[in-house]
């Protein structure tokens, strides 16, 4: 297939377009004015594209599939005022774009894959939420909300539309499970807050597997949980990452230090609680490569 790809710089595109072009297709990455090029990769090719004109260079044009990852980091710094819009724009803005440019197209694609995360849930303690469950009324909560909103018009265009709402995505190389991995191999690690809130999480490996998975089967649509099917609490989180790191898990982190901190951050991205379970992913029997915490974190930090 021919794939158009945004974010393709980011922790999940990165990893997707090298999958993407070793399975042989043919990978364009859209890149912003703005964009650091990454044309000295193998993988794909840089395609040039303004989200504020509309403007989409020729080779864009005619694609099979579209994967959109575009988002500044949610973590990527404290949420001031312009910060939230910045996470907004990068969002709403840019997806809003991307279906504007893909309806002027003659020939437009089958399949948009659009990210989403399972923030839209909002902080629900220790209820189980699948697909159908009711989203949340927090910051989060509302932009995923837009976000879905905006990608869900490309429908109307005749694209099958996949929202991958993701948990948190286990990575050595970037995303929370790196930002973790100092202070606990200093011995300076420990749950966050009182630990009982509901980690679901997710290996990039597997998250990369369920997009070519969304790209390539057509009963997927609509909104899916990209999440193992195991979801934990911080408290056992914190404990298997320090065994899997032969280190103690001795030192937590309070919540009022957290808020202190990080401000309303540290409520939406480290003190919320989302038990969230991947319903749809199990009535479409995707086998994960990951399931289960221990073997998931061993393989990842191997």
């Amino acid at each position: 297939m021919k794939i158009l790809v945004t974010g393709s710089t980011g922790l999940v595109g990165t990893a997707l377009v090298k999958v993407l072009g070793s399975d042989g297709h043919t990978v364009c990455r859209l890149m912003r004015p703005q964009s650091k090029a990454a044309s000295g990769s193998k993988d794909g090719f840089d395609v040039a594209w303004n989200p504020a004109t509309g403007e989409l260079g020729g080779a864009g044009v005619g694609p099979d599939a579209v994967v959109n990852l575009a988002g500044a980091s949610i973590a990527g710094g404290r949420w001031t005022n312009k910060r939230k819009e910045l996470l907004r724009t990068s969002r709403i803005d840019t997806t809003r774009a991307l279906v504007k440019a893909l309806a002027k197209m003659n020939a437009r694609p089958r399949v948009l894959v659009s990210a989403s995360a399972i923030g839209i849930y909002g902080d629900r303690g220790d209820e189980v939420l699948t697909e159908e469950s009711k989203p949340g009324t927090d910051f989060l909560a509302g932009l995923a909300r837009e976000w879905e909103a905006e990608a869900l018009k490309a429908e109307a265009l005749g694209i099958r539309v996949v929202l991958t709402r993701f948990g948190i995505i286990l990575a050595r190389h970037g995303g929370a499970l790196a930002k973790m991995l100092l202070p606990f191999k200093l011995g300076a690690g420990g749950r966050l807050g009182s630990g009982k809130q509901w980690m679901s999480w997710i290996t990039l490996d597997d998250v990369v597997g369920i997009v070519r998975f969304a790209l390539e089967n057509g009963a997927v649509q609509g909104a899916m949980n990209v999440v193992a099917p195991q979801p934990v609490q911080n408290a056992e989180f914190t404990k298997t990452l320090a065994r899997t790191l032969h280190r103690p898990a001795l030192f937590p982190a309070p919540a009022f230090a957290l808020r202190l901190t990080l401000g309303e951050m540290a409520n939406a991205l480290l003190l919320s609680s989302q038990r969230v379970t991947p319903q749809k992913l199990r009535q479409l029997r995707y086998a994960f490569l990951h399931p289960e915490l221990p073997s998931a974190l061993g393989a990842v930090l191997a």
